[in-house]
């Protein structure tokens, strides 16, 4: 019987990371151990608003670079000054969870990252005090699924990391280990 696939930065986590983390900070439990519960990626699409098909092509977009489907958001009220009603597609999000968050983050940390012109490390101050970590890219396309002759509209993206760490301190740390490029 063959083993199932296991993400390799999951395997890293058990193997490496759980221990390390367990050492820094002196946890005397196991289920003390920070760990990455979900990964949120958001894509606002203002100038969606005129153009559907620029709305269907940035969520097709981010279909593959999250490898699952997107759920559109849709505006809650209507703003004349945007020429925006209620109910319009105005950006896509989707959460990733277990081994498509392991994989993404994987990607992410070692293929969209570099790949980002005059990149210098991630902002390390972008936690929200409960042990969350915020970030954005400017350009869809550094990730590999992303055909850039295909592209018509460059577009920036969010991405939230969730962690169960109580401090912000500790989550920095547990997304140092997973290889997270911080500035100083």
């Amino acid at each position: 019987m063959t083993k199932p696939y296991t993400p390799r930065l999951a395997e890293k986590y058990q193997n490496e990371i759980r221990g390390a983390m367990k050492e820094k900070f002196g946890y005397k439990n196991d289920m003390q151990i920070p760990v990455i519960e979900k990964v949120v990626l958001n894509m606002g699409l203002g100038e969606g608003v005129g153009d559907r098909k620029k709305v269907q092509a940035a969520i097709a977009d981010l279909e593959l670079i999250a490898g699952q489907k997107v759920i559109p958001t849709k505006a809650k009220k209507s703003i004349a000054g945007f020429k925006l009603r209620d109910g319009m597609v105005i950006g896509a999000k989707v959460t990733l969870r277990r081994d498509k968050m392991y994989e993404f983050l994987d990607r992410l940390v070692n293929i969209a990252l570099p790949r980002v012109r005059d990149f210098r490390g991630v902002n390390g101050k972008s936690f929200d005090g409960n042990g969350n970590y915020a970030m954005g890219l400017k350009e869809h396309i550094v990730f590999p699924e992303i055909d850039y002759d295909q592209v018509e509209a460059v577009r920036g993206m969010d991405i939230v990391v969730q962690t169960n760490a109580a401090t912000d301190e500790e989550a920095k740390a547990l997304l140092a280990e997973f290889g997270f490029p911080f500035r100083n």
